[in-house]
């Protein structure tokens, strides 16, 4: 029988890299459920393709003109439903087998986490959603008996070098560090004195990898790589001090793992998110992605340096919070969604970013975010301080 997905997440980039992936296998897999948030061109173009039973869209004011798109089109029976509440509800679907959680930051979170109880197989591209719950999203997988299977380049690679029969949530006794690979983004050599002067338009235009407008200017404050660092620690059940962060500027290693022996096993390939998405997808076995072979003749040589935290502090700060523990990694993670959408909107410096997280983290006191309702809490909290923060700033 054909395996039911959901696809959380479904115009993104890696909602559209899925959905690739799954026409190559399409006897494997049937497309139960898209979601959208505003973009019902994509979506629908989506729905010609791939015929879901369900789709939603989250802005309710997009949801009658896609509802008049349907009409006349060749699938006029899909379910149209709208609103956040609606993305739980497809994530749990009773013929939903696998749920990609590919929805961008704390918006993800709460139907990644009840595709999590439902016991569904979570392959996790939105690591806003681990960062924020943390141990609740571990115990929701534990306890449903979820299998949570990492989709971001570096997570997939870590967990593909882990030993056979691995489970995420484990630690692996044999694996003594992680090195978590960075490509170090677009603004590596950059004069620290022309830092402040970088536009949103130069801050996405990331040299390797094809990404939304939030997620590219994190890979340039290498936020990204902070939140990863985080993951990380959950997803392998490593501490900060096992997590080595390594620049490595082609992008072919997408990570590795160290092993009390001596041996490093890294995981390699052309940077394309098809790679990740088709391991997951097919795993435990293996099936074609779509995507060339790396042809090393080509890559000639590869580079690897430490991340300067000077020119980094969105890391350093990452870390600080990992440290700290209880509630900081979620109001990190908040105070950088407002001071990105606050860059990108060219309302405050890309400098700022950092300043603007790290003032908001030294208004918390530390807590334990031992349950749903304090995590969701603290959230607004911060986004609600980072605005202001940005508004002193601003004048």
């Amino acid at each position: 029988m054909k395996k039911g997905i959901c696809i959380l997440g479904a115009t993104g980039s890696i909602g559209v890299s899925t959905l690739d992936v799954v026409a190559r296998h399409a006897h494997l897999y049937k497309v139960i459920a898209l979601t959208a948030n505003t973009n019902i061109d994509t979506l629908y173009a989506q729905c010609l393709a791939h015929h879901p039973e369900y789709v939603v869209i989250v802005d309710e004011t997009k949801v009658q003109a896609f509802k008049d798109k349907l009409k006349n089109s060749p699938v006029p029976d899909i379910k149209v439903l709208s609103g956040a509440h609606a993305l739980e509800h497809v994530a749990t679907l009773d013929n939903v087998d696998s749920v990609m959680a590919a929805i961008v930051g704390a918006a993800g979170l709460l139907p990644s986490l009840a595709a999590a109880k439902a016991g569904k197989t979570v392959l996790l591209a939105n690591k806003e959603a681990l960062v924020m719950s943390g141990d609740i999203f571990m115990q929701a997988i534990a306890d449903s008996g979820a299998q949570l299977l990492p989709i971001d380049s570096e997570h997939n690679a870590i967990f593909q070098c882990m030993p056979a029969g691995y489970k995420t949530g484990v630690r692996a006794k044999q694996a003594r560090r992680i090195l978590l690979t960075a490509s170090g983004g677009p603004f590596r050599e950059m004069p620290l004195e022309q830092m402040p002067h970088v536009t949103p338009a130069q801050a996405v235009a990331h040299p390797n990898w094809d990404m939304g407008k939030k997620i590219s200017v994190d890979s340039a404050t290498m936020m990204n790589k902070g939140l990863e660092m985080i993951e990380a620690c959950l997803l392998f059940n490593m501490t900060p001090d096992q997590i080595q962060v390594v620049i490595h500027p082609q992008s072919v290693i997408h990570s590795m793992v160290d092993y009390v022996d001596g041996t490093v096993l890294a995981q390699m390939g052309n940077p394309d998110m098809r790679v990740p998405i088709a391991h997951s997808l097919a795993w435990p076995e293996r099936f074609e992605s779509g995507v060339e072979p790396l042809n090393i003749f080509e890559v000639r040589r590869m580079d690897f340096q430490e991340p300067n935290l000077e020119r980094f502090p969105c890391l350093r700060l990452a870390y600080e919070a990992i440290n700290a523990g209880g509630i900081m990694p979620t109001v990190l993670n908040a105070a950088n969604e407002i001071a990105v959408d606050a860059f990108l909107n060219e309302r405050v410096r890309f400098t700022d970013i950092p300043v603007i997280i790290e003032r908001c983290m030294q208004q918390f006191e530390v807590k334990p975010a031992d349950s749903l309702e304090i995590i969701l809490d603290v959230d607004k909290q911060a986004r609600n301080l980072s605005n202001k923060i940005i508004d002193e700033l601003i004048g």
